[in-house]
């Protein structure tokens, strides 16, 4: 069974990453067991890594997530034997399919059959990663001393099934507490095919972690949200799992241009399922329910500014309850 383990995002908002290193051994020193990266529209998913290779010694470093679209299999390949090497062992490849604003409206490559490509390029991977030759007669110079776990990002039934059939954990995002029972099932029916045992893959989920009461809180909460949920891959996670009628507005508003009305129609129900609120002791508590429930490394990212981050990265250690 996959031990628990505790996460930070990076990079963390609104710091430089010529300033992150003190961060980096704070959270090393207090305990933390990962650090999972973003990649969006801010740095890459794996500069932050490299730095963070060469400022901690424990710490294992993943990204979360990078996509097989924009980064073809031998430079996925370099960038994972690059990581594995600088951290001497401590890399993970965090891989999904990403958006289609990302993609293909961001980067010009057609979104076509995710599930496929995932799955694909996770096959390519694995040999190449192991010495041997992928695509084109490509071939590492120097392969990882040792196999680089591939965690796959999966939201609904077939990709959190594939993740746990090829996969060596499946990262999941946006999550509400209430839906978690039923991407845990889509993950033990994946094990199952896989004739794994049940419970054996790491369930990584990334948590906004805003340190203030959830009435104060929810204006940042509903803004980020509707950012994530306007995006279809999102659209579809949150209609699977039963919030259709309840995001119909918003999303009406959203698609006929009205941005601001539709951040004002965003279901608070839903957002206080995802988000976590309040003082560090009542964060977490809630991060302890979505543990009970099956997620086995939470990955914190701290809603805060820079003169805040120190005291939340110390607020949420864990193994303080």
């Amino acid at each position: 069974m996959p031990e628990t383990r505790w996460g930070l995002t990076l990079p963390f908002n609104g710091l430089p990453l010529a300033d992150h290193a003190p961060f980096f051994r704070l959270a090393e020193e207090l305990g933390y067991d990962d650090l999972w990266t973003g990649d969006t529209a801010g740095p890459d998913g794996f500069t932050p890594l490299v730095l963070a290779a060469a400022h901690t010694e424990r710490l294992r470093l993943a990204t979360g997530i990078v996509n097989p679209y924009t980064r073809g299999p031998a430079v996925l390949a370099q960038h994972c034997a690059a990581l594995a090497d600088a951290s001497r062992g401590r890399f993970v490849l965090g891989l999904g399919s990403s958006s289609n604003v990302i993609v293909e409206r961001w980067n010009g490559v057609p979104f076509e059959k995710p599930l496929s490509k995932v799955r694909e390029t996770v096959e390519e991977l694995r040999p190449v990663l192991a010495g041997g030759r992928g695509r084109g007669g490509f071939k590492l110079e120097t392969p990882p001393a040792e196999p680089v776990p591939i965690v796959i990002a999966a939201l609904r039934g077939r990709m959190l099934r594939l993740a746990a059939e090829i996969g060596d954990g499946a990262f999941t995002n946006f999550l509400p507490l209430n839906g978690l029972p039923r991407v845990v099932e889509g993950v033990r029916e994946g094990e199952a095919a896989a004739g794994k045992a049940a419970g054996s893959t790491e369930l990584v989920c990334r948590f906004f972690c805003i340190p203030q009461p959830a009435e104060q809180g929810l204006a940042t909460a509903r803004f980020l949200f509707s950012a994530y949920a306007t995006v279809p891959v999102y659209t579809e996670f949150f209609r699977w799992l039963g919030w259709s009628e309840q995001l119909g507005p918003m999303l009406a508003a959203w698609q006929e241009g009205d941005r601001k009305r539709a951040l004002d129609l965003v279901p608070d129900d839903l957002v206080r399922e995802i988000f976590i609120f309040g003082s560090y002791a009542e964060q977490r508590a809630r991060l302890r329910e979505f543990e009970a429930g099956g997620i086995t490394t939470l990955v914190l990212t701290p809603m805060c500014g820079p003169d805040q981050l120190r005291e939340v990265i110390e607020g949420l250690a864990p193994g303080q309850d």
